[in-house]
């Protein structure tokens, strides 16, 4: 069955969105974040609710230690029980659940940012993947044409109009070639293995030649671009969300200044007498404020600080990164554009020139040798910036908090 999967994995291309979609329900990344999600949704209604009423079981005994001893002739036996509540002072459980739902909010956040992690990742390793056989085609296609030099080289030395170093340097430029397509190999079967862990599958699985790609078109302005992601971008979402926390954290370290109490009722049986029935409220004093509430409140107010900071920080790195993929996917949509209309064009011309001057003596082989050479390397350059752009797209959607196949 291994070889009718490989089979059929050849047969059919390998399209983006299918994978995208295949990932975001089974890499295992994305599903443990999702459970730190659906955990972190669970603390806001513990943090506002009550503490845990406390009953008491008990009785006082007169005379002896046995149980119920004196009960019904000493007034102090009795047999009873006590219900206890504490309150903390108001404002603070809905304080403690505001702060456990942007805990959960930040949190959405990281989720998010996960899943654009690997979909930006497994459409990294999608065009490394593409960019690594359309490589092949290429080296594939120059081999067989350098084997056509070779022979012709081959002849004419034959009939003493060429050297025999033409002959070895050919055979060096085929064996650079080999190995070029060695390491393009390499670079496939990473890419293959990438993708099947991302997908969650055996990293083995066969994978079938991605889809011919078209060159893309170059996105937003770079204003949009910073637009976008101070309204989208899981990252900055996140810190605003830390930012929102701390504050209310700050506003709970204060309300520790005012007092928790404790409500308790209880009901004492007497036996022959009266029955007795008892109420209290207990407070429980700040006493110590200046060494306990009052370092809280300053500790509070240095971490709503810090958050502030770190989302200025995260937001001057985001600004520095989306510039950066910018740039690069600039660059690289114009040297495809240089790439394709003009200088691979050009070298082509050129060595179709040189292959008929060879034939006919009028160029030695190492200008045709020189010229084919450089057509490989300009396709191959093609293809590079071609990767480079799609990446810096992939890049760049993952920054501004977009999810596209």
């Amino acid at each position: 069955l291994g070889w009718l999967a490989g089979l059929q994995a050849q047969e059919k291309r390998l399209e983006l969105e299918p994978l995208i979609e295949e990932a975001l329900q089974n890499n295992r990344e994305i599903l443990a974040a999702q459970k730190r999600l659906e955990a972190a949704r669970q603390r806001p209604s513990q943090e506002s609710s009550l503490p845990e009423p406390m009953l008491s079981l008990g009785y006082s005994a007169s005379g002896s230690p046995r149980p119920l001893a004196g009960l019904g002739v000493e007034p102090t036996a009795n047999a009873g029980l006590m219900f206890s509540q504490e309150f903390p002072f108001p404002g603070k459980r809905k304080l403690r659940g505001e702060i456990a739902g942007l805990d959960a909010e930040a949190e959405r956040e990281n989720y998010r940012l996960i899943q654009l992690d690997v979909v930006a990742r497994l459409k990294q390793a999608y065009h490394r993947l593409h960019h690594a056989y359309a490589a092949l085609d290429i080296l594939d296609r120059n081999r067989d044409l350098l084997r056509k030099f070779i022979r012709i080289s081959e002849v004419r030395y034959a009939v003493g109009r060429a050297a025999q170093q033409d002959i070895f340097k050919a055979h060096t430029q085929l064996s650079i070639l080999e190995t070029r397509a060695m390491k393009m190999e390499q670079d496939k079967r990473t890419a293959e293995a990438e993708m099947n862990t991302l997908l969650s599958r055996p990293t083995d699985s066969p994978l079938a030649r991605p889809v011919d790609l078209a060159p893309g078109e170059m996105p937003t302005t770079l204003e949009q671009l910073y637009a976008r992601a101070r309204e989208h971008a899981p990252s900055l979402r996140r810190e605003q969300k830390m930012v929102e926390r701390a504050q209310l954290a700050v506003n709970l370290a204060r309300k520790d200044y005012y007092p928790d109490y404790t409500v308790s009722g209880g009901y004492f049986n007497m036996g022959r007498m009266a029955d007795m029935y008892q109420f209290r409220v207990d407070f429980k004093l700040p006493a110590w404020f200046g060494r306990k509430q009052r370092p809280a409140v300053n500790e509070q107010a240095f971490k709503l600080t810090e958050a502030r900071r770190t989302y200025e920080a995260a937001h001057q790195a985001l600004d520095f990164r989306l510039k950066d993929q910018y740039l690069m996917a600039q660059t690289s949509f114009r040297l495809m554009g240089m790439y394709s209309k003009t200088v691979v064009p050009q070298a082509a011309l050129a060595l179709e020139s040189s292959i008929a001057a060879y034939e006919t003596g009028a160029v030695d082989f190492l200008s045709l040798l020189t010229n084919f050479m450089t057509v490989v390397e300009y396709e191959l350059n093609y293809h590079e910036e071609m990767l480079n752009f799609h990446v810096a797209l992939a890049r760049l959607e993952e920054l501004t908090g977009r999810m596209e196949p």
